[in-house]
């Protein structure tokens, strides 16, 4: 949305580091067909997969050098920095105001360091929810909470035909995924599919046949599978991490009619007249999903609430908050 607010955007990804592909950690084919310098998208934004020998930050990765030998100037209005390994003493110099953009809590370890030290280098704080800002602690800077956003317009459908008993998730398929909730609910629930789509799904055991394994799914094929299901499902696990997200997931899924079971976390909260439904665990998981699985199909009420969360608005929300910052010179 920046870009097509005429924003000159550079995107510049965590490394891809020789060790995580000789380790297999990252797909070699989907590394091999990634350009190796800067590319310019439909949307006129330019993006950079930086290559390295070490992940980051172990190796000598410097965010200034890396433009400045792929012929991008190092010299913004505003830089926006949402991961911490990307962090070095460079960032700063880049543009008089720097905004730290944190999506996830760090308890401890590399990321929590060097979180630290962003913040501190900050001129302002840009948190994805109010739980991921209070993870930060004291912050001496200004602070926007701004939530994840969705396409509004990419997801709904103007069809009004109630849906069958299909539950999706589509995602990430890592330890922020609960498995055995989903194991649960198809054993419970025969009659409903289960459609889990998602890189590298490695289910702990055998699941049910009603569960159908999609794979991972194009982002132009994915209001189809949407609007072809009546439940939007997030099994969030007892990852600390869950407790601050705010996946984009649930405004994509309420924006394609479906209703949505979650695990509640502080962030992610009941809202039955939208269609969200929450449970505390396995105690009252199956509940959840039988409300929404009863609420209305398609889910208008959900398409309302995800409309007000268009990234339209929360575009000009993060452009007024970033102009409305104070203006400093970089520093080493």
């Amino acid at each position: 949305m920046l870009a097509q607010r005429g924003v000159e955007v550079v995107h510049v990804s965590t490394p891809l580091s020789l060790s995580h592909r000789v380790t297999g950690r990252v797909d070699r084919a989907k590394v091999d067909v990634l350009p190796r310098g800067p590319h310019r998208d439909a949307d006129g934004i330019t993006h950079l997969v930086p290559r390295t020998l070490l992940p980051a930050p172990l190796g000598r990765f410097r965010m200034a050098r890396e433009l400045g030998r792929h012929g991008i100037s190092p010299r913004f209005d505003a830089v926006l920095i949402d991961q911490p390994l990307l962090w070095d003493s460079s960032v700063r110099a880049l543009a008089p105001r720097l905004v730290y953009r944190p999506t996830d809590a760090y308890p401890g370890g590399v990321k929590a360091a060097l979180q630290r030290r962003i913040i501190a280098a900050a001129d302002g704080v840009v948190a994805t929810s109010s739980e991921v800002l209070r993870e930060l602690g004291t912050v001496r800077v200004p602070t926007l909470v701004l939530e994840n956003g969705v396409d509004a317009a990419r997801f709904t459908t103007s069809a009004d035909t109630p849906r069958g008993a299909v539950c999706v998730y589509v995602g990430a398929l890592d330890d922020r995924f609960d498995w055995q909730r989903v194991d649960a609910w198809a054993r419970a629930n025969p009659e409903v599919t289960f459609t889990v789509a998602g890189p590298d799904a490695r289910p702990p055991a055998e699941l049910p046949s009603n569960v159908d394994l999609r794979g991972p799914v194009a982002y132009d094929a994915l209001p189809a599978l949407l609007q072809g299901a009546r439940v939007g499902l997030l099994p969030l696990s007892d990852d600390p991490l869950n407790a601050g997200r705010s996946p984009m997931k649930l405004y994509e899924y309420l924006a394609a009619g479906l209703a949505v079971v979650s695990r509640a976390t502080p962030v992610l909260r009941e809202d039955d007249g939208a269609g969200v439904f929450t449970y505390a665990g396995a105690h009252d998981a199956d509940a959840a999903l039988v409300c929404a699985l009863a609420h209305i199909s398609p889910n208008a009420a959900g398409v309302s609430r995800a409309a007000g969360a268009g990234w339209e608005a929360k575009a000009a929300a993060l452009v007024g908050f970033v102009e409305g910052l104070p203006v400093r010179g970089g520093v080493g």
